[in-house]
């Protein structure tokens, strides 16, 4: 992987296990993309009265965090793309059933083409270690108390992989409606996984997520039955942030629907 794995690992290391697994371990400290610490401008005010001559602080804290991570996915998406490797991103909250739906699909899938995974969680190799089982190659990254998965993370995952050219590289993304939607991998697609456990308005609460998505899996319909979830409105909410966006309605558990999902996943390479 020359152009990924050239660059030094400053924030992320892989690490070998007695048992062979591989984990990452991650300083999640701000980066500036010119280098050191996110820049911290302090301006004092004074104020009538206040002891020592100020009476606040407006502290600005310069986030350039986001264009770093723009140019090591930029990399990532080169390397994977001159490798014939097709990268997706799976995010949902937690709960949603991702890992359910990676091990029915690498299972579904064995014998077509080769298949890795990344594996995102704050803490544990439980994940991992499911996905193991299946005989699949798998690296886990913990963030520690990061809440998503970023372009240097995707890159020292990459390199402990180095999956064969041609192949899919699945990405389960840390359990979070939130952050995950902000930070560019360099992966092909991008899949939101919506439980009908959940609400059928998250599409509302959660625009931006959904804006960003290429796809979206509508997981659990077994349990449709027992739980109030309107699938129409769902698909309706997630419109009207994402007008364009394709929306699949699956079981993981069952195999309902998951043909879909298969054919949606050749269309990406």
């Amino acid at each position: 992987m020359d152009d990924v794995s050239a660059h030094g690992h400053p924030h992320g290391h892989a690490h070998g296990h007695a048992d062979g697994r591989a984990r990452l371990s991650l300083d999640l400290t701000p980066v500036h993309p010119n280098g050191g610490e996110v820049a911290r401008d302090i301006t004092e005010e004074s104020g009538d009265g206040a002891a020592g001559g100020a009476s606040g602080e407006t502290i600005t804290l310069e986030q350039k965090v986001l264009a770093k991570n723009e140019d090591l996915a930029g990399r990532n998406r080169r390397w994977l793309v001159a490798q014939g490797i097709v990268a997706v991103n799976v995010m949902s909250s937690p709960g949603a059933g991702k890992t359910t739906l990676l091990e029915r699909t690498i299972g579904d899938l064995a014998g077509r083409r080769p298949v890795s995974v990344v594996e995102g969680d704050q803490e544990t190799m439980l994940d991992a270690d499911r996905i193991r089982r299946t005989g699949c190659p798998v690296v886990q990254v913990n963030t520690g108390a990061g809440c998503h998965l970023d372009a240097e993370m995707m890159r020292g995952a990459l390199t402990t992989l180095s999956p064969a050219p041609g192949s899919l590289v699945l990405v389960e993304n840390v359990g979070n409606l939130v952050c995950p939607a902000l930070f560019d991998l360099g992966e092909r697609s991008r899949v939101v996984v919506i439980s009908v456990t959940e609400g059928s308005d998250k599409p509302l609460k959660y625009p931006y997520m959904f804006a960003a998505a290429d796809l979206i899996v509508i997981n659990k319909i077994d349990l449709l039955p027992y739980v109030d979830f309107d699938v129409a409105q769902c698909e309706r909410y997630a419109r009207s942030v994402n007008p364009h966006v394709r929306v699949l309605v699956v079981s993981a558990t069952t195999g309902e629907g998951m043909g879909d999902w298969y054919g949606w996943v050749a269309e990406q390479g």
